[in-house]
C-alpha cells in the first residue's frame, strides 16, 4: 500500500468484474473491507509482514463473528474466534475480502459438490474449477486476492491450483495449527496457501507456522525449515514413468519441465498403490468419524455425493484398518530412502482437467482420477508445492508439484523457481547457524548430503580453499590437509560448498563422522570457514588427489 495503490479496492473492483457469485459462501461488505484498509494505511506497516495483502479465507476454516459452514448450510455455526491461523494474517497486516466456496466437507477435488453452486474456472466454464478448494483458488486465479487459504487432505490445495494456472503451496501436516478448521481426515489435514507467485505462498506461511499446544496434531519443526537456502548446482529430482496416465498436455508439460533438471528415474509404483487406500481405506472412516453424528441423524442436508461418501465410511472393519497401516508405514519408509537419494520428487499435479458434463454423467470417477499424483502425499508426511507450467495445446493450464520430506518447503520453493522463472533470493546466513565448508560425500547430489538436510541445513554456494591445502581419497570419501609448514601448491585450491548448519547441530553432525576426519579453521577465496580436515597422520600413504582440484572431478575420473 506504500505506492498508493489501494489493494481492498482492487480486490472489489476484479471481484465486481470476475462476477461469480458461486466463488464467495460469505464475501464481506465492501465498506468493512475498505475500512481495514484505511486503519492499516493510517499505522503504517510497523513491520508487519503482510501489510495492505488481500486474503480470502476457505469455509471451513474459522473467522471470527462469520459464520462456518462448510459447504453445507445445515451445519453452519457462528464462530466465536477465529482459527489461530487466521489470527495471525490479520496481526501481519492482512485484508480479508471473505470466506469462499468449497466440495462440502472438503470432500472431493473437483469442485462441484457444493449447495452454494460451482465457481467458475478462470480458464474454461465449460471445466471444473477443482477442489475441494475451488473458491479459494479462484478467487487468487481470478486476480480478486494476493492469497488464499485452502486445506489439503488429499490435493485440495494443489489441484484447484493446477487448474487455476497458481502455486499451491502444502506444508507439512502440523506445521500450521489446525484449530479452528473443520476436519476432513483430521490424523492428515493441513491448511495450504494459494498465491500468485511462491515469494508470497512463503511469506504467507512463516506468518501462520507456529506449534499449538491445543491441537493434538500441530508439530514443533526440527529446524527453521522456512529458510530459502541457494540452489545448489547439482539439484537431484526424481521422475516417473506416466505413460498413459495424463492427457497429451499435461504429459507434455511433465517431459519439457523435466529438462530443466538433472533426473533420476523413479518408480511410484507403490505410492500409487497408498493413494488408492485414501477412499478405499480407513482414512474414508476418519471423514465419517467426523460428521458421525450428522451422516446418522441428518444425512439430508448433505449434499448426494458427499453423503454416499461419508455412510460408505461407517462399515469398515477395524481388522482392514490395521492392514492399511502397516502398508502406509512400508510406503512411508519408502520414502524416506528415497529422499536420501533425490532433492524432490516431480509428478504432474493431475492428470487432466474433467469438464462439468463428465461430472454430471459420473459424479465420481473423474474425482478419483484426480488424486492420481496427490492423494499419497499427506498420507506418507510430506510437503509439496504445485506451480503452473503454461498452458497446453488445449488452452488450458498445465502445472507440476514438488514434493518433498516434511519440513522441506524452503528448500523445494527454490527448486519451484527455476520452474516459474521467479527471482527467489537465498536468505543470508542466521545468527544461530554455521557456515560449513563441505568438500566430500556431504556436498549436494551426493550420497551423505541427507545428512546435511535432516539437521535442517542450507546450501549457500560454491567456494573454493586458497592454494596450501591437499586431498586425499581415503576410500568412499576425501581427506583435506593442509600443506607441511603451509608451502604453497600450484593450482587454484580445492573445490567445495558452504553449507549453513543450526549452530546447535554441528556436534550432532561431528558425531557421524569418521576418524581421521573432524572439523577446523579453512581458508578460503571468501575468507575463513569452519570445514572438513584431515589428521595428516590419518592420510599418510593415501592417494593424492589435490591436482585434480575437488572430489567431484576425482568421482568424473574415477568412480
Amino acid at each position: 500500500m506504500g505506492d498508493g495503490v489501494s489493494r481492498a479496492r482492487g480486490a472489489i473492483a476484479a471481484d465486481a468484474a470476475h462476477a461469480d457469485p458461486a466463488l464467495w459462501i460469505n464475501r464481506l461488505p465492501d465498506d468493512l473491507i475498505l475500512a481495514r484498509e484505511a486503519i492499516l494505511l493510517a499505522e503504517g506497516p510497523q513491520g508487519r509482514p503482510l501489510h495492505g495483502l488481500t486474503f480470502a479465507v476457505k469455509d471451513n476454516i474459522d473467522v471470527e463473528h462469520q459464520l462456518t459452514t462448510a459447504g453445507c448450510p445445515g451445519f453452519a455455526y457462528l464462530a466465536q474466534r477465529s482459527a489461530p491461523a487466521v489470527e495471525r494474517l490479520l496481526e501481519a497486516g492482512a485484508i480479508l475480502v471473505g470466506k469462499t466456496n468449497l466440495d462440502q466437507f472438503a470432500t472431493g477435488l473437483v469442485g462441484v459438490r457444493s449447495p452454494f453452486g460451482t465457481p467458475r474456472n478462470v480458464h474454461s466454464a465449460e471445466h471444473v474449477p477443482g477442489g475441494s478448494s475451488s473458491g479459494s483458488a479462484t478467487a487468487v486465479a481470478a486476480g480478486i486476492v494476493d492469497f488464499a487459504l485452502g486445506t489439503d487432505t488429499a490435493g485440495s490445495g494443489r489441484v484447484p491450483a493446477l487448474f487455476g494456472g497458481i502455486i499451491g503451496l502444502k506444508p507439512t501436516i502440523g506445521s500450521i495449527p489446525a484449530t479452528g478448521m473443520v476436519p476432513a481426515c483430521r490424523s492428515i489435514d493441513t491448511i495450504s496457501v494459494f498465491a500468485r507467485d511462491i515469494a508470497t505462498a512463503l511469506r504467507v506461511h512463516a506468518v501462520m507456522a507456529e506449534f499449538d499446544p491445543t491441537d493434538p496434531y500441530s508439530r514443533r519443526a526440527p529446524h527453521a525449515h522456512l529458510r530459502r537456502p541457494a540452489l545448489p548446482p547439482h539439484v537431484r529430482v526424481g521422475i516417473a514413468d506416466i505413460a498413459g496416465l495424463c492427457c497429451a498436455p499435461q504429459e507434455a508439460a511433465y517431459r519439457r519441465t523435466a529438462g530443466l533438471f538433472d533426473t533420476a528415474e523413479v518408480n511410484i509404483a507403490p505410492f500409487l498403490e497408498i493413494a488408492r487406500l485414501l477412499y478405499d481405506g480407513p482414512w474414508v472412516s476418519e471423514r465419517s468419524a467426523v460428521l458421525r453424528e450428522v451422516v446418522e441423524t441428518q444425512p439430508d442436508i448433505l449434499h448426494p455425493t458427499t453423503r454416499h461418501i461419508l455412510q460408505g465410511g461407517l462399515g469398515r472393519l477395524t481388522v482392514d484398518a490395521f492392514d492399511a497401516f502397516h502398508r502406509l508405514a512400508h510406503a512411508r519408509r519408502l520414502a524416506e530412502e528415497l529422499f536420501t537419494r533425490i532433492d524432490a520428487l516431480m509428478l504432474p499435479t493431475a492428470p487432466y482437467t474433467p469438464t462439468l458434463a463428465e461430472l454430471d454423467a459420473d459424479p465420481i470417477g473423474p474425482n478419483a482420477r484426480l488424486g492420481t499424483f496427490t492423494n499419497f502425499v499427506n498420507l506418507c508426511d510430506l510437503a509439496a508445492i504445485a506451480v503452473p507450467t503454461g498452458l497446453g495445446a488445449d488452452g488450458l493450464p498445465t502445472g507440476v508439484t514438488l514434493i518433498g520430506p516434511a519440513w522441506s518447503e524452503a528448500r523445494l520453493a527454490m527448486i519451484a523457481a527455476r520452474i516459474t522463472g521467479e527471482d527467489l533470493p537465498p536468505d543470508p546466513l542466521a545468527p544461530d547457524e554455521t557456515a560449513l565448508f563441505c568438500i566430500g560425500a556431504h556436498m549436494s547430489g551426493l550420497p551423505l548430503n541427507s545428512q546435511l538436510l535432516t539437521l535442517g541445513g542450507r546450501f549457500l554456494r560454491d567456494d573454493r580453499t586458497v592454494t596450501g591445502y591437499r586431498l586425499h581419497a581415503l576410500g568412499n570419501r576425501p581427506g583435506l590437509t593442509r600443506a607441511a609448514g603451509g608451502a604453497s601448491i600450484a593450482g587454484e585450491g580445492i573445490a567445495g560448498e558452504v553449507w549453513s548448519l543450526p549452530t546447535a547441530a554441528i556436534g550432532a553432525l561431528l558425531t557421524q563422522v569418521p576418524a581421521p576426519l573432524g572439523f577446523g579453521t579453512v581458508q578460503l577465496e571468501t575468507g575463513p570457514c569452519l570445514g572438513f580436515l584431515a589428521e595428516a597422520e590419518g592420510v599418510a600413504g593415501t592417494r593424492d588427489i589435490t591436482a585434480l582440484g575437488g572430489w567431484r572431478a576425482y568421482l568424473a575420473e574415477f568412480a
